[in-house]
């Protein structure tokens, strides 16, 4: 793992057009790992043609408050349709069919984060359309697709060649759209910025983990997710996985700094990060994240349901658990700074506030 480049990255454009974008880091570290990350970006009636993945992933709708997402979910014969805002993840496992579209009058912002084992270039998501230019409905030979859907020349012409548009498309008003099904959505959307955290601290910040527990739906793509937000200048208290899990850090709002300790006690990150940059922990390795003037805003996938991580830093650190007379002989202190070392420990959480 010390042969991981960990500089934080920006996504690459893959495809933009009128409707919207699609970017993606096409980063090799991301494939040792078997993580992928992904950005769609709709414009204003935008919308991503009908495609599945090789790949499951978790959806966080960074920006934008109507946007809409047509699934179609493994041995299910139904479309549901739900409703998505800023906030909301939304998972979706591997294999579905998904469309998207952005019903509003601002762009609509949506980072995929997820687990790429079973894809077929690790690190990547690999997506197949089932209509436009690069569409699997135009691929086979024009006799295969007549006699499957007994269909004349012209009509497998119309069929297979109508939509010449790619990825993204942007439809015109007269397009009508499935309205979102508002019973279902909350089923299998869950807005994490509304939810309550279980740890908030004033003038430092919040924690909120959801994991299947919260949100049963989010069992069907193997995956959990933090949400980290840190008030300006605050600090959260470097933290490590229990269980071998990989983090991917999405910075969705502000700027700050970064720092990952691995193996021998090697600082192997120790960077500045700001909106938009991606970020791999390694299993095991400890992160602490430091807010700038703006504050900080952090969204993590990680690849297990059930996330269990420990605290070097607060009350509910490691240390208090360890005995005096341990700390003393591991620190090669005297009694006198383990108790110093200690009080002050219990005096203050994982969420540190600035000036503190």
């Amino acid at each position: 793992m010390d042969a991981l480049e960990l500089t934080p990255k920006v996504a690459e454009a893959v495809f933009e057009g009128e409707g919207g974008g699609y970017y993606s880091w096409l980063n090799s570290e991301l494939g040792k790992t078997n993580l992928g990350a992904g950005h769609l970006v709709l414009h204003p009636r935008g919308f991503a043609l009908p495609h599945y993945a090789d790949s499951s992933k978790i959806g966080y709708v960074i920006q934008g408050s109507d946007g809409i997402v047509g699934l179609v979910l493994p041995n299910s014969k139904k479309e549901v349709v739900l409703k998505l805002k800023q906030g909301d993840i939304i998972p979706v496992p591997i294999g579905t069919v998904s469309w998207w579209f952005n019903d509003g009058d601002s762009d609509l912002t949506i980072v995929f984060l997820g687990e790429t084992s079973k894809a077929l270039i690790p690190g990547q998501f690999t997506y197949f359309f089932l209509t436009g230019a690069i569409g699997l409905i135009g691929g086979f030979s024009p006799e295969l697709t007549s006699k499957v859907y007994d269909l004349n020349q012209d009509e497998v012409n119309k069929l297979t060649k109508s939509q010449k548009g790619l990825l993204i498309i942007k439809l015109d008003k007269s397009h009508s759209i499935p309205k979102p099904q508002l019973d279902i959505t909350k089923d299998l959307v869950y807005n994490i910025d509304d939810a309550l955290p279980e740890n908030d601290v004033k003038n430092a910040g919040l924690v909120k983990t959801l994991t299947e527990k919260d949100f049963p739906f989010i069992k069907d793509v193997g995956l959990s997710v933090i949400r980290v937000k840190l008030e300006p200048g605050a600090i959260k208290a470097p933290s490590y996985p229990t269980n071998p899990v990989v983090q991917l850090m999405y910075i969705a709002r502000g700027s700050g700094k970064l720092e990952i300790v691995g193996i021998n006690g090697k600082r192997v990150l120790d960077t500045q990060v700001k909106a938009g940059h991606l970020l791999l922990v390694p299993q095991f390795f400890v992160v602490a994240e430091i807010a700038g003037d703006e504050g900080m805003e952090i969204y993590s996938t990680v690849t297990t349901t059930k996330p269990v991580f420990e605290e070097l830093g607060g009350r509910a650190s490691i240390w208090g658990a360890l005995s005096p007379t341990l700390q003393q002989v591991s620190l090669n202190v005297d009694s006198a700074f383990q108790k110093l070392f200690i009080t002050k420990i219990k005096e203050t959480t994982n969420l540190i506030p600035p000036n503190v």
